[in-house]
């Protein structure tokens, strides 16, 4: 994890952009997770939205996107079906064809049931910096940057933890009749499954 994180960082200052506003929006959001529930789902200054037709820039036109609303849509769904821990409107979230290095949608739904008992007042945020829209074989799909955590209070101790947080990971999003749903992502292979340890970023 460590080393992904200082790919990620050497990936940026190549590109000559500056991470220290995504770190502080991220930690503010994090501090804000601590005394609150409620997602956060962020779209950055400047992200940018690439498709076909040319690439988006500015928060404002990026947001006006009718690709960027339905995502945003998606994620919104998946948030209050894990606000409220109900495993099978998350499991919604998930397209049928899944596959996080061998982890599939069955492997997901057993996970995200274990944390569900031993975790409350889960939430999660989001920090959309880049989205790109491709067109494939099975229609559209998005590869979605993000970099965020997951949140929630110890049954027995009741103390609010950072489950997972991740920095730039690429997640894959493929449209259905179903809307936007979550394909995959892009990472290292969790060496098991069991909850125990499993990495979460295969979950969001």
């Amino acid at each position: 994890m460590r080393e992904r994180n200082v790919q990620a960082t050497r990936r940026w200052r190549r590109a000559g952009r500056s991470w220290r506003p995504i770190l502080g929006i991220f930690a503010a959001a994090m501090m804000a997770q601590g005394a609150s529930s409620q997602a956060a789902v962020h779209v950055l200054p400047d992200m940018t939205v690439t498709r076909e037709s040319g690439t988006i820039t500015g928060a404002k036109a990026v947001r006006a996107d009718p690709t960027m609303q339905e995502v945003l849509a998606a994620f919104d769904r998946a948030e209050r079906a894990l606000e409220e821990q109900d495993l099978s409107a998350l499991m919604q979230f998930y397209a049928p064809g899944y596959n996080y290095h061998g982890l599939h949608v069955a492997d997901v739904e057993r996970i995200w049931g274990e944390v569900f008992e031993h975790y409350r007042t889960l939430s999660s945020t989001h920090l959309f910096a880049e989205m790109k829209i491709l067109r494939a074989e099975e229609g559209l799909r998005v590869e979605l940057t993000c970099t965020g955590g997951l949140y929630g209070a110890d049954v027995q101790s009741g103390v609010r933890v950072t489950l997972d947080s991740w920095f730039q990971e690429v997640h894959y999003l493929v449209r259905d009749k179903q809307g936007w749903r979550f394909l995959g992502n892009r990472g290292d292979a969790p060496r098991s499954a069991p909850f125990s340890s499993s990495p979460h970023h295969p979950l969001f």
